[in-house]
């Protein structure tokens, strides 16, 4: 689980709720109309841009964001390495039974193919689609996000414009003219709220994540193609640290 983003979430609310009630009352800005416009427009909105299996699907890349787990760097690196050095000494079947000691279903599979037999050209070929796929698909859920993050606003906005219609209706009334303009600018509060509290924050942490997870699994398809052509541990290890930046390389050096 990503603690920085449940922090940051739960602070954030914190925060802007806390100033709220310090400042006269957290009453004053709950009005469910304004609420309904801000968010039942954005979720209207994007019902419309996408379909309807890919706004469904926004859950689970809200999940992806709270609750991943990308295997570190050095950790990748070393596996590769003992993987190489059992290769080298008691050949490629005996990699065998360390497949079911994998929590990773990508490096698993690599391992699989290397096990019954697939040259290191042929594990390319089935392998790197899943990795485009991957970035096609989180690249897709990130647009999800940016959207309702883009939309929030604009209906807090549209929101606004109404309560202001609505207020200058009833000039005729001096007293209700500064409630009714509190109310017309809630939507725009909601909105400015949702959108840079949630959205826009989640879908940088999904690009991130999408990125940190592309690079392990192609850190894993260059091990596991380097052991099937028969690299000894040494050149395995240097060909999966080039996807380590030099400032970073001791840290995850992995003894052979």
């Amino acid at each position: 689980m990503d603690i920085a983003t449940i922090i940051g979430i739960l602070l954030g609310f914190s925060v802007v709720v806390g100033s709220i009630i310090m400042g006269g009352g957290a009453a004053m800005f709950l009005h469910i109309p304004s609420l309904c416009i801000t968010v039942g427009g954005m979720i209207c909105a994007t019902l419309i841009h996408f379909s309807l299996p890919q706004f469904l699907s926004i859950f689970s890349i809200i999940k992806k964001t709270l609750i991943t787990k990308i295997s570190p760097q050095s950790e990748l690196v070393q596996q590769m390495v003992n993987f190489a050095a059992i290769n080298r000494r008691d050949g490629t079947l005996a990699l065998e039974p360390e497949i079911g000691k994998l929590n990773d279903h990508f490096f698993a599979k690599g391992l699989q193919l290397l096990v019954d037999g697939q040259d290191a050209e042929a594990i390319r070929d089935l392998l790197d689609p899943e990795i485009q796929y991957l970035q096609e698909r989180h690249a897709g859920g990130k647009k999800i996000l940016e959207f309702m993050g883009a939309a929030a606003p604009a209906f807090g906005m549209i929101g606004t414009l109404i309560g202001l219609v609505q207020m200058l209706q009833n000039l005729s009334s001096p007293e209700d003219i500064g409630s009714g303009m509190a109310v017309a600018l809630l939507t725009t509060f909601y909105g400015a709220f949702v959108a840079n509290l949630i959205f826009i924050p989640l879908a940088g942490k999904l690009g991130i994540y999408s990125k940190e997870e592309s690079i392990a699994m192609e850190m894993i398809l260059e091990g596991v193609s380097a052991i099937a052509q028969g690299d000894n541990p040494t050149l395995v290890k240097e060909r999966m640290q080039a996807f380590v930046s030099h400032g970073r390389r001791e840290e995850v050096k992995a003894t052979v």
